[in-house]
């Protein structure tokens, strides 16, 4: 929780409701594609998804 407020709801004023919910969008990507989590050795959480391309076989 302490990293979506910092990173994400109060990392600036938004003017409304739905640039905050584009913010949101921007942000997740950021936060499993892009952002090392010392939790997966330095690795973002998309190198740990089983199956990440959507191709259930």
């Amino acid at each position: 929780n302490r990293t979506l407020l910092d990173e994400w709801a109060y990392l600036r004023p938004y003017t409304s409701n739905s640039e905050r919910s584009a913010a949101l969008t921007d942000f997740l990507h950021t936060y499993h594609h892009h952002r090392c989590h010392t939790a997966l050795a330095g690795k973002p959480p998309i190198s740990r998804a089983n199956n990440a391309s959507g191709q259930y076989t």
